[in-house]
């Protein structure tokens, strides 16, 4: 069974609270239930984890390496600064999706621009928390096609 990192970044601890206008009611427990259940259902395993501190998404991401099959980010507003991010990314040879719950290129300027999009096989953006089991679906299906 392929296994899958959902990453989630600065800020998303407070999902469902914070700005609900632009990122929704649903808190990042909801949109955890919401994996398990959907990789339960597709035949994935789930690992979820959320940090407000770029070390420790990079550990993270590192211990992806040689363990688990595609790794799904939302790195938040990592996304646009975080040359590390890219770069772990890179090193730990994972098939990544970039996440974001919002439209970024709806948005402010300096949100349109993704170091993670650089070595990202595919960017979600703008199905609010719905886009998670989408990126698990487009994962799924990229790895089903490199087979």
């Amino acid at each position: 069974m392929p296994g899958f990192l959902i990453l989630n970044g600065p800020n998303l601890n407070l999902l469902g609270t914070r700005q609900p206008e632009v990122y929704g009611r649903t808190t990042l427990a909801d949109v955890e239930g919401m994996c398990r259940a959907h990789g339960e259902k597709i035949g994935v395993g789930v690992e979820f984890e959320q940090s407000n501190h770029e070390g420790a998404l990079i550990d993270a991401i590192h211990g992806t390496r040689g363990r688990l099959d595609g790794l799904i980010l939302n790195a938040g507003a990592y996304t646009h600064t975080s040359l590390a991010l890219m770069d772990a990314i890179s090193s730990a040879e994972i098939p990544a999706i970039e996440l974001h719950l919002s439209n970024v290129h709806a948005r402010e300027e300096f949100r349109h621009k993704s170091y993670i999009a650089r070595v990202a096989v595919g960017v979600i953006c703008g199905f609010g928390a719905r886009g998670y089991t989408l990126a698990m679906d487009a994962m799924l299906s990229h790895l089903e096609t490199r087979k």
